[in-house]
């Protein structure tokens, strides 16, 4: 019987594991729609787990502003829904039990990672190592659960 209680408080530690992995990039896609906003609408500051791409839309769209009005903030935005969509995609599918969303959304998260060496902001690349660390667990997690047979959607 302890043995069995065993097994089930692993698995559970595990499915936790699994599911906060999957829900990083809900996280990732939220607070960088919040940057968005923040930026576009003239504010100074932002979430370091956003993502790079999204700021680099939100500039362009801000230097489009001056010669096209709000047009240029609205098409950044529209653009930044979509970076964003690709994320949730990533954590519906990693949480519904496909290994490859994982592996897929942490190689473009990395790459996203990359673009902060272009202004060398280091604590940015450092978040990102972070928040894959974690995603990284829950891949981890997830491989585990799968080799027991018990992977369950969220």
């Amino acid at each position: 019987m302890e043995e069995q209680e065993k097994q089930i408080e692993e698995r559970l530690k595990l499915e936790s594991a699994f599911k906060g992995g999957a829900s990083w990039f809900f996280w990732i896609a939220g607070l960088s729609l919040i940057n968005s906003v923040i930026l576009l609408a003239g504010g100074q500051w932002s979430f370091i787990v956003g993502l790079g791409i999204t700021q680099i839309i939100d500039s362009v769209g801000l230097a489009a502003s001056g010669e096209a009005g709000n047009v240029g903030k609205i098409v950044a935005f529209i653009f930044d829904l979509m970076a964003a969509g690709v994320f949730v995609l990533f954590g519906v599918l990693a949480r519904r039990g496909y290994g490859g969303a994982f592996i897929v959304g942490m190689i473009v998260y990395a790459l996203d990672g990359l673009l902060f060496l272009l202004v060398k902001d280091l604590l940015s690349i450092g978040f990102h190592v972070f928040a894959l660390f974690f995603i990284y667990g829950g891949y981890s997690a997830y491989k585990k659960l799968k080799s027991m047979g018990t992977v369950s959607p969220a």
